[in-house]
């Protein structure tokens, strides 16, 4: 039986990646504690008078007493609720099949839910996969109805964004995705992406250079030095210069613009999913360098003045 969930994560706010907390209302409940002490006064006020209008005569008995009667003025209202505003999503989408299961999830943080139209962005890629998810596990279950191969009838896909730079101009972000259509494993891969506030626009990070050949000369041999690193680490004696894998080329990689002031982009993070730089079972490769002059030299003019040399 299909199911479907979409959660709305409103969690208490750490810092670089910030959630938001309910409000608990606590100034109501404040204002209706104000009020329940006025009323009680006012009932006692009232019982007072009563008491001592049976020791006087009726038509004189407030002014014989010189009891006030003044209106007792009304609470103040309570304070509006404040809006709620958007925290991070995560979408599910599970079925089952007998045997057979369907897993599907997509998550973006709260930076994004601030973005209407990156928000739109992101619904419309999540909603195009979940369709071609469903249709490709029915067509699967149609195929191999009836057969022993559990791994022809499972599906899953996750992908999940999150924040690398938040800066005034541009909001960078990264994702991880994994994805398992039948077979002996399924396979990971990253995204990035900017998102221009001014432009209101999104584009690849790569897009913010001139050209691939000039991002080559500016980060390739950094990049090739410190992957070769990584996988005499990894590999250990198995590790050859002459293996199947070499050093893949900058346009090859998920490139990420990164910030370590919140100012100005300061870094670059170059990503090489399995089969890019070495084999699955190597996983992903993850190399952070610093914005150099050549680097910057690098950046189109348009983007020139969000980028600065790292310190």
């Amino acid at each position: 039986m299909a199911s479907a969930m979409f959660h709305v994560k409103q969690l208490a706010r750490p810092g670089k990646r910030g959630f938001l907390r309910w409000l608990d209302g606590s100034g109501i409940l404040h204002g209706l504690a104000r009020t329940g002490l006025k009323r009680a006064g006012a009932g006692l006020g009232l019982m007072l008078g009563a008491a001592l209008a049976g020791c006087s005569a009726p038509a004189d008995s407030n002014a014989a007493v010189g009891v006030a009667q003044a209106a007792v003025p009304p609470a103040p209202p309570a304070p509006p609720a404040a809006a709620a505003t958007p925290g991070a999503v995560v979408f599910t989408d599970n079925d089952q099949a007998g045997e057979a299961k369907r897993a599907f999830s997509y998550i973006w943080p709260a930076a994004v839910s601030a973005v209407p139209a990156l928000t739109g962005r992101f619904s419309a890629e999540r909603d195009g996969l979940l369709a071609g998810q469903k249709a490709d596990w029915a067509e699967a279950l149609r195929e191999f109805a009836g057969s022993d191969c559990a791994g022809c009838v499972m599906r899953d896909f996750q992908k999940e964004w999150a924040v690398v730079a938040d800066l005034p101009r541009f909001l960078s972000l990264s994702a991880s995705f994994y994805e398992y259509t039948g077979g002996a494993h399924g396979n990971g891969a990253h995204d990035a992406l900017v998102w221009d506030r001014e432009a209101e626009a999104a584009l690849d990070p790569k897009a913010m250079f001139t050209t691939p050949a000039a991002l080559q000369d500016a980060l390739g041999a950094a990049w090739c030095k410190a992957l070769k690193a990584q996988r005499q680490e990894r590999l250990g004696d198995g590790y050859s210069d002459d293996g199947f894998f070499q050093c893949p080329a900058i346009a090859d990689l998920t490139v990420l613009v990164g910030s370590s002031d919140k100012r100005s982009f300061n870094r670059i993070g170059l990503l090489a999913a399995p089969y890019v730089a070495g084999s699955y079972a190597e996983g992903t490769y993850e190399v952070t360098l610093p914005v150099t002059p050549a680097v910057l030299a690098a950046v189109k003019p348009a983007y020139r003045a969000a980028f600065t040399t790292a310190k």
